[in-house]
């Protein structure tokens, strides 16, 4: 359950997941808006979750499974938590270098302000940080971070690292409905992330089942408000508010596929349809991960999603 799809990502093409995090959801924050649920887990600590040579040839052994159409654009760290949790994240960066595809990271940021991490993360290609804020009380509402962690810190982070990384620097804030999508409050994270000078800075909203059902997508009207005041900073400025298509790469396994994308990505019913037209199969596979109580249906919009069940 390491590598998984590669799935179409609305930022970086074709990609292929990387879950460096153990089965249950480990990380420092609990966002109201996360599409994993709840964490299982709250911590700062870095640990090893997996063997380094051990993650590498998982992910070797998943590219060789792919056909040439769905070659990856990036190898992406995108866990059940949060990536720089782990303690063997740089050397597994440098390690999947030699396959010659970029790499990436979706990190929360908020343990930039350990140098190592950052020391870390400068291996990557392609980093994105989160910055939904710089309201110390919002962000507790949002974010739902672990006890210790100080925004102030974080924010420290961030700026240390952008003013020496060499890659692709990228920020995502996630507008909530009547949380941080007041004109003031975007103004102020745009003139931070103005600041850190990035690539690109993406709005985006929930656009699947989020963790608490008060997680609700700002307006398009403030979506627009918002992209306004980020453009006028200066800031090269993205949308993330649509559906990124169903296309996702296949290994032949759907009962595995299924689990691996699940873990971190809930599939809505359309990709998962297409999915086992891939595979040659068809709705009994879901309806058997169903009744093991390995995946559950949720319905979000309108729509139906699949995702990852876990019993402790």
């Amino acid at each position: 359950m390491i590598a998984f799809g590669p799935v179409t990502s609305r930022r970086l093409g074709l990609s292929l997941g990387i879950n460096n995090i153990v089965s249950r959801k480990v990380c420092s924050y609990s966002c109201i808006y996360c599409q994993i649920g709840e964490t299982q887990h709250m911590s700062t600590d870095q640990e090893t979750f997996y063997d380094p040579e051990n993650l590498t040839k998982n992910v070797e052994e998943h590219l060789k499974m792919l056909d040439e159409l769905h070659r990856p654009d990036y190898l992406t760290f995108v866990s059940n938590g949060e990536p720089t949790l782990d303690k063997n994240l740089g050397e597994e960066i440098r390690m999947l270098k030699k396959f010659e595809i970029p790499i990436a990271v979706i990190t929360n940021a908020s343990l930039l302000h350990h140098e190592k991490v950052r020391e870390k993360l400068m291996e990557a290609d392609w980093v994105s940080v989160k910055v939904d804020t710089i309201d110390e009380l919002t962000w507790r509402k949002i974010n739902r971070p672990y006890s210790n962690i100080k925004l102030d810190k974080i924010l420290e982070g961030i700026t240390r690292f952008a003013s020496v990384y060499k890659g692709k620097l990228h920020t995502e804030t996630m507008l909530i409905n009547n949380h941080n999508d007041s004109s003031e409050q975007v103004k102020q994270t745009a003139s931070f992330i103005s600041e850190i000078n990035p690539d690109t800075a993406y709005l985006s909203i929930p656009t699947r089942p989020p963790a608490m059902n008060d997680a609700k997508s700002a307006t398009e009207k403030t979506i627009t408000m918002a992209w306004q005041i980020f453009c006028n900073a200066g800031i090269t400025t993205e949308l993330l508010t649509g559906f990124e298509g169903t296309d996702t790469g296949i290994t032949g396994n759907a009962f595995e596929d299924i689990l691996n994308i699940t873990a971190v990505h809930p599939l809505r019913e359309d990709t998962m349809k297409e999915l086992l037209k891939k595979e040659n199969t068809d709705m009994a596979v879901v309806e058997s991960l169903e009744f093991l109580k390995l995946i559950k249906k949720t319905k979000y919009k309108g729509m139906n999603y699949y995702v990852r069940s876990y019993h402790f």
